[in-house]
């Protein structure tokens, strides 16, 4: 989906597998159980597969040396292996990969192959140009939207605009009379309308005439879910306990307080939600621009009953997932639409469909309080969280904690000796899902920004401020010394700009930001530069690192400056980019990427930039206007 692992990933195997990097080509693999869990989510694929892919290569060289030297009658370790040749140095005989490799394949297969030392390394760490890189901008890479199936048909579902309402009633006798539109049919998840071509079937769905039922949600506004948060976040369940808080708060100098609120948030995908299906008595085909092949086969299996070996998933590019593309929705539509019409089908989704029938990232409501002692420092902390679930919305909440809403709060990284973290959940019938960066993403604003406003309650510079409270946390201290010395912290600016600071930690890496923002006329913030430092132990591909760290703080940008769903009357307010704006060219800030070697064990790269953008981007307004920016979007505030 863009992150670059066509690339980094062959990157891993093609150094233990010492093949030649100009004869590499990678395609995407279709749902297949041999592979265990097929998706990319939680900035995992190189972290997790990093050791055993490395494996993959060195098994599948060690085999090839074998069959050479079995032909040659010589002992495998007199022989060696270099991009996609096998030599025996002794007689000067050599092999190509594919001149040994049906013998290879009936060698047994090694348990525990020689890894190379990491100073041997000459492809892992390397800045190499993305390998899909090219069909995507000849035009010639299958996204999702762009797959074709003989006799294929394309609809368009009409799904219940009310959160936990349903379909009442619906007469499609209008939809039908429009020029090009086939059928109209109830699904599990609405009434799909079924045509020539996207243009008829949207038409179709505007024409039908529907009725639903609102339910006991139809009144539900932003407004009474707030108050909701605040009536339950006193009976939060405990995440986190560190020394007294209580006593600590009696017995400080300073005592402080402060509400943070940060709201329901779209993923807004650039390629449109949709998804193939061919449904026929014995098999079933699926073309997903899916984060989870796996998931997107199950949801089919589910569907049409049929064995797994009957189910093929063709997983395609995709324009974008920040994890909406792990869910099976879209995929569901699909399936159930080519079932009911005995065709093949492409439901594809429209922008103001997904806003308002999608996921979002929950919103969350927080109290702090805080204590400081005599000489400015921080004594005690005290962080309540209520807001949605994640794992509510799933139903795989266990234990009363999500532990998606308190990352990047529960494990707070500055030394202060008395800590508690409680969360509550807030129950709506919005469906809340994995947003880039999950927990991180608003945790990140609401502690970072308080921590701001401790920083300059007690006399202190925000910078020294933290590095000082970091001290049993090395790595944060490092990223946040880097940013600081590139961005020229404490040096002079043009008059009307400020610099804000934020450091934070997700799936592994750690991120420090510093923003430089001056206001305009009418008080909006323009952000001109970004300093960012990561550490995120060893780099695969330095130009993916730096490629995800740019389009994570795009993101998390456009979140921080506009992001916001609100609910009224059961119902998504944010329809189109008209009301949910992005960054756009003239919007976007000047980057500079450092990548902070340590190490240290892999950590993701997808998403660990997008946290600091918003706290850095707050507490440099913090600087110029003396207040906080307490709530998202900073438009708003």
């Amino acid at each position: 989906m863009g992150q670059g692992v066509l690339t980094s990933i062959p990157q891993i195997i093609v150094e233990e597998l010492d093949a030649d990097w100009d004869l590499i080509r990678s395609r995407h693999a279709k749902a297949d159980r041999r592979f265990g869990n097929q998706g990319t989510y939680g900035s995992s694929s190189i972290r997790s597969d990093f050791m055993p892919l490395r494996k993959v290569g060195a098994t599948a060289r060690q085999m090839l040396i074998e069959a050479a030297a079995r032909q040659w009658g010589v002992a495998p370790a007199t022989c060696r292996a270099a991009k996609s040749v096998i030599h025996h140095d002794a007689s000067g005989r050599t092999a190509t990969y594919g001149q040994v490799a049906s013998a290879a394949a009936a060698v047994t297969v090694p348990e525990d192959p020689p890894l190379k030392d990491r100073s041997e390394f000459t492809i892992i760490g390397q800045p190499m140009k993305h390998l899909d890189a090219l069909a995507k901008v000849k035009g010639e890479a299958t996204f999702g939207i762009d797959v074709q199936a003989r006799d294929m048909l394309i609809a368009n579902v009409a799904h219940c605009p009310v959160f936990g309402g349903s379909l009442k009633r619906f007469d499609e006798t209008a939809a039908l009379a429009i020029d090009g539109v086939r059928d109209v049919v109830e699904i599990p998840t609405g009434v799909a309308v079924v045509a020539d071509n996207f243009w008829a079937a949207k038409q179709g769905v505007e024409a039908l005439d529907i009725e639903w039922d609102a339910g006991e949600f139809g009144d539900l506004s932003t407004d009474a879910m707030v108050d909701h948060c605040k009536n339950i976040i006193a009976t939060g369940v405990e995440a986190r306990s560190d020394g007294d808080p209580a006593q600590a708060m009696r017995e400080a100098a300073t005592r402080m307080s402060a509400v943070y609120e940060a709201p329901y948030l779209a993923h807004a995908t650039m390629e449109p939600m949709n998804c193939t299906a061919h449904v026929e008595d014995d098999k079933c085909e699926v073309w997903a621009p899916t984060q989870s092949p796996t998931g997107a086969r199950r949801a089919a299996m589910q569907i049409t009953g049929l064995p797994e070996e009957r189910v093929t998933v063709h997983n395609t590019f995709l324009g974008g997932g920040f994890g909406r593309r792990s869910t099976t929705d879209y995929v569901e539509d699909a399936v159930h639409t080519s079932k009911a019409v005995g065709a093949p089908v492409k439901a594809i989704w429209t922008r103001e469909q997904d806003m308002c029938a999608g996921y979002y990232r929950p919103m969350v409501y927080n109290e702090f309080e805080a204590a400081l002692d005599a000489e400015g420092w921080p004594v005690a902390w005290i962080h309540r969280i209520a807001g949605g679930s994640i794992l509510g919305s799933s139903g795989r909440l266990r234990g009363g904690i999500d532990r998606t809403s308190v990352e990047g709060a529960a494990n707070l990284p500055y030394a202060i000796p008395n800590i508690r973290v409680t969360w509550a959940h807030a129950k709506f019938p919005v469906k809340s899902h994995y947003w880039r960066s999950v927990g991180a993403s608003q945790n990140a604003y609401v502690t970072e920004c308080f921590v701001e406003e401790l920083a300059r309650a007690g006399g202190k510079d925000s910078f020294e401020f933290r590095r000082r409270l970091l001290e049993h946390h090395p790595r944060h201290q490092r990223v946040l010394e880097v940013a600081a010395e590139r961005a020229g912290w404490g040096s002079t600016l043009p008059e009307g700009r400020a610099r804000g600071i934020a450091v934070a930690e997700a799936f592994g890496t750690i991120v420090a930001e510093v923003a430089e923002v001056s206001l305009r006329s009418d008080g909006t913030p323009r952000v001109h530069h970004v300093t960012c430092a990561l550490d995120c132990g060893d780099v695969v591909n330095p130009n993916t690192v730096k490629a995800q760290a740019e389009g994570s703080i795009v993101y998390g940008l456009s979140a921080a400056l506009w992001g916001r769903i609100t609910i009224d009357e059961g119902q998504a307010v944010q329809r189109n980019f008209d009301t949910y704006r992005v960054v756009r060219m003239h919007d976007m800030p000047t980057v500079d990427v450092h990548i902070v070697t340590s190490g240290d064990p892999l950590g993701g790269i997808g998403e660990p930039a997008t946290p600091p953008i918003a706290p850095a981007v707050c507490n440099a307004i913090f600087a110029l206007t003396g207040e906080p920016v307490r709530q998202l979007p900073i438009v708003r505030a």
